[in-house]
């Protein structure tokens, strides 16, 4: 991984990667799906990721400057592996918060979805501009972002081309906070702490299990929560927690 399209910097067991294309509005393009696979495929030893953008930019969606016209079958294999490494972003197993500025649009909502925390600054605009430049969503909107606002809502937004700021992003789901000027990586760097401090495998069950209990029936998805409680409730960890809470103290899940 290279500056010239992410930089990924350590501070203490919290991973902040910075995408590094400002001219670009921090536009996708394939160095950069690169970067995002190479980092979550094997991530360093953290327990919480950070992501967010230089130059007031979170990302600008697909770099057109740079697409290529494919086949329909290598199509296919180029959204397919979008898809994959946005799978490595939301079910990897690390907690990913997003800071969110500026540009969140098309390929930059998809990878955005794909985080557990998102945090929008006022600069911030959600579109799926798409339908306005002849083409259709690859990187997984239909479902992430699907879920999130539903199929009506998502239908008329790409069919509109409407663009969403971050209190609307707040009220419909895009964003889990809004905060005002220069306070979204701050607040994502005090999340992470939060999130890193919790019990490494109650973030894993929480990462893995939770959407796609979502996905169950109702009683798979009960019996499926069982198991998770079970796992939990009987690891080393699940003891410092109820310890902690008898004496009185904050657990340290670290020991």
């Amino acid at each position: 991984m290279t500056d010239a399209v992410a930089r990924v910097d350590l501070e203490d067991d919290i991973a902040v990667m910075t995408f590094t294309r400002p001219d670009k509005r921090n536009a996708m393009n394939d160095d950069l799906v690169a970067a995002l696979d190479a980092f979550f495929s094997s991530p360093p030893q953290v327990r919480a990721v950070i992501l967010h953008g230089e130059g007031g930019h979170f990302c600008s969606g697909l770099d057109l400057a740079e697409h290529r016209h494919r086949s329909p079958e290598k199509t296919v294999y180029h959204s397919r592996n979008w898809h994959r490494v946005a799978d490595l972003i939301e079910f990897g197993g690390l907690p990913v918060v997003a800071a969110l500025t500026g540009a969140v649009i098309g390929g930059g909502l998809e990878i955005a979805a794909a985080c557990h925390v998102r945090i929008a600054e006022p600069s911030v605009r959600f579109q799926l501009p798409e339908g306005r430049r002849g083409i259709f969503v690859g990187g997984g909107a239909t479902v992430r972002v699907g879920r999130i606002l539903g199929a009506d809502r998502m239908r008329e937004m790409m069919l509109t081309g409407r663009t969403y700021g971050a209190d609307d992003g707040l009220s419909l789901g895009l964003c889990h906070y809004s905060v005002g000027v220069d306070e979204a990586l701050p607040l994502a760097r005090d999340l992470a702490r939060k999130i890193a401090d919790n019990a490494a495998f109650s973030n894993y069950l929480m990462i893995q299990a939770i959407s796609r209990i979502g996905d169950m029936s109702r009683q798979d998805g009960l019996f499926a929560e069982s198991l998770a409680a079970a796992m939990s409730q009987t690891t080393p960890e699940a003891q410092e927690g109820l310890k902690a809470f008898l004496e009185k103290r904050a657990p340290d899940f670290r020991r």
